[in-house]
């Protein structure tokens, strides 16, 4: 059987800025924000700052930093395939990364028809 695609992707400045921000904070986490205070920003947090809840969803691992997004956004997302990446400037007001000048944001990129049905078959969309 071949290998499921990943549903969330880092790029190496992404890697970098966990990186740094896992030697001042721990262990990390994500949560892909829907709204509200910080728009749809992906929002990094030490790990267990941000409760998960039952409406959240597990979409992948960054090493070994996972990635959630909430079930209503998973919902209009879980076609495409996330990938965090880091520009200049100041994210989310509760994210980790706002005092290093940079902030994560979400590219993305649609399934191809193979890959959404690799994904329906593992029950992952």
């Amino acid at each position: 059987m071949p290998r499921l695609p990943d549903q969330v992707l880092a790029t190496d400045a992404a890697i970098a800025l966990i990186a740094t921000l896992h030697g001042k904070h721990g262990d990390l986490m994500f949560h892909q924000s829907g709204g509200c205070c910080d728009g749809s920003s992906p929002m990094c947090y030490a790990r267990g700052e941000f409760l998960v809840g039952d409406e959240d969803v597990l979409m992948g691992t960054l090493g070994d930093t996972p990635f959630y997004i909430s079930r209503p956004q998973f919902e209009y997302w879980k076609h495409t395939q996330l990938i965090l990446d880091v520009v200049p400037g100041h994210g989310g007001m509760f994210s980790l990364e706002g005092p290093e000048g940079l902030r994560f944001l979400i590219r993305s990129r649609v399934f191809t028809d193979e890959e959404i049905a690799q994904l329906r078959a593992a029950n992952r969309i």
